[in-house]
């Protein structure tokens, strides 16, 4: 601002490349207002004055303005730098499609950047026929062009269209790797997406995995419960130096305390400098994972002590610990520290975490009041772990209505027909056992059979009960 007030002091605030270097100035600093009084007093406007107020407002998502501007400047300064900076604003807004397609389609001239921006906001649109169409009508494809269908495909649960799209790319880079893995990830082939991240350590790619790469990885390791390669993982973090004070470590965390490994989860946690909320959250919801709930109340009241402000998270995972360890003084107290003292309003999901508490305290009646007594309506889970705790308590006079409702709620969910029947079972009443699985039998509703996994070899094995279709006997019989 001295160099603004210098310029206006010795009169070349009129020089057009100054006045641009000026806005440039403030819409980097963030103070938008300056940079669009300079442009408004600005007697000689080029276009490169235009897209920088444009591409400002769009960066800071006041698309409106951006727009406005855009429809008043000359057509004769208006350039491909306009119109995709505008078609950019359209795409990372959620209701941008049809804007976007009306501009791209207005467009007198396209570049790359227009047809991969057309191409990214039809694949986040997960409109991947019109994707697929202007993708065969490109002249020239890059490697985010490519990128941008195997991520496209991948979000639309067609994990085998990707692969096809990655497989033909003519040169590949850590952004379409980590586009593929994700799509992996978030359709369940987990093994696929570890596979991926093996080609690329492998040298198979040539490509070095980044943070991305690391944390997706870690997911998928987390997912299918495998210990020794989230190990490999921890280790290749450490030997490059990625930093674990941001998502590396608190996905660190996850997975050694989901994988079993809780101490080693605490070491992560302890090695980290700078922890933020996240890491907070994922140690103390790995310690009520274990069981450990008593260490998880203390690292809260650790977190009181030193005055960091936990969030809604926090308390689903001390609630979460303190119902596991059948913790009901102390997660009273949560709940109460939570709305009292950090003035979080409740969610569901903290109604939910009383609920379990009070249940597995043997509590039923007081469970049952407090779900009646609830400020927003009770889901299927709550209803649950309500019905769930009755049949572990043997209390039909509260779990048959409870059940009864919630096989209103969703007549296809057996879960609730099981539990009824288990209760009925208890109290010797066989002709409402026969009555409830006749119903499931009419319904043709199974039970969901309980799946357990095991690590052998590095393998991650899959077993469901009353099946031994993965089951090697003469492997398995040695344990």
């Amino acid at each position: 601002m001295q160099i603004h007030g210098l310029m206006c002091k010795f009169q070349f605030g009129s020089d057009v490349f100054l006045q641009n270097s000026l806005i440039c100035m403030y819409i980097k600093c963030g103070i938008l207002q300056f940079g669009r009084r300079i442009f408004d007093r600005m007697l000689i406007k080029d276009s490169f004055s235009y897209n920088l107020m444009i591409d400002g407002y769009v960066k800071c998502g006041m698309v409106s303005a951006a727009r406005e501007l855009f429809d008043i400047m000359p057509s004769d300064v208006k350039n491909l730098v306009s119109w995709n900076s505008m078609i950019s604003g359209y795409v990372k807004l959620e209701n941008g499609f049809e804007y976007a397609w009306h501009l791209f389609d207005k467009m007198p001239d396209r570049d790359l950047v227009s047809w991969n921006l057309m191409l990214d906001c039809c694949a986040k649109n997960g409109n991947m026929n019109l994707a697929q169409n202007l993708f065969d009508k490109m002249s020239k494809r890059d490697v985010v062009s490519w990128a941008s269908m195997v991520d496209g495909y991948a979000k639309v649960g067609n994990v085998d269209a990707a692969r096809y799209f990655f497989d033909a790319m003519p040169q590949r880079d850590v952004i379409s790797c980590n586009a593929m893995m994700a799509g992996y990830v978030n359709n369940g082939c987990y093994n696929e997406a570890l596979k991926v991240f093996h080609d690329m350590l492998g040298g198979g790619f040539g490509l070095a995995p980044d943070s991305v790469t690391l944390l997706t990885a870690l997911s998928a390791t987390t997912q299918l419960n495998c210990i020794n390669e989230g190990i490999a993982i921890h280790r290749y973090i450490q030997k490059h130096r990625f930093a674990t004070n941001g998502k590396l470590g608190v996905a660190l965390i996850d997975m050694y305390a989901k994988c079993g490994t809780i101490e080693q989860a605490m070491r992560v946690f302890e090695c980290v400098r700078d922890k933020s909320i996240d890491h907070w959250n994922a140690m103390i919801g790995g310690l009520a994972i274990h069981g450990l709930g008593y260490l998880a109340f203390d690292l809260f009241m650790e977190m009181e002590r030193l005055s960091l402000k936990p969030d809604d998270i926090t308390f689903v995972a001390v609630l979460h610990a303190c119902g596991h360890s059948g913790m009901i003084k102390e997660g009273l107290v949560c709940f109460e520290i939570m709305r009292r003292f950090h003035k979080i309003v409740p969610k569901l999901q903290h109604y939910g975490c009383m609920v379990d508490i009070l249940s597995r305290g043997g509590q039923i009646e007081a469970a049952a009041k407090f779900v009646k007594e609830m400020p927003v309506p009770p889901n299927d889970v709550v209803w649950r772990t309500l019905l769930s705790a009755c049949t572990t308590r043997e209390n039909l006079n509260i779990g048959e209505p409870v059940a009864k409702h919630l096989i209103g709620m969703d007549s296809c969910d057996s879960s609730s027909y099981v539990l009824l029947s288990n209760i009925y079972a208890q109290f010797g009443l066989w002709e409402y056992v026969r009555r409830v699985r006749t119903v499931m039998k009419q319904r043709e509703l199974d039970k969901v059979p309980g799946c357990s996994w095991i690590e052998l070899d590095g393998t991650v094995h899959e077993f469901f009960a009353g099946s031994i279709s993965n089951l090697n006997l003469s492997s398995s019989s040695k344990f």
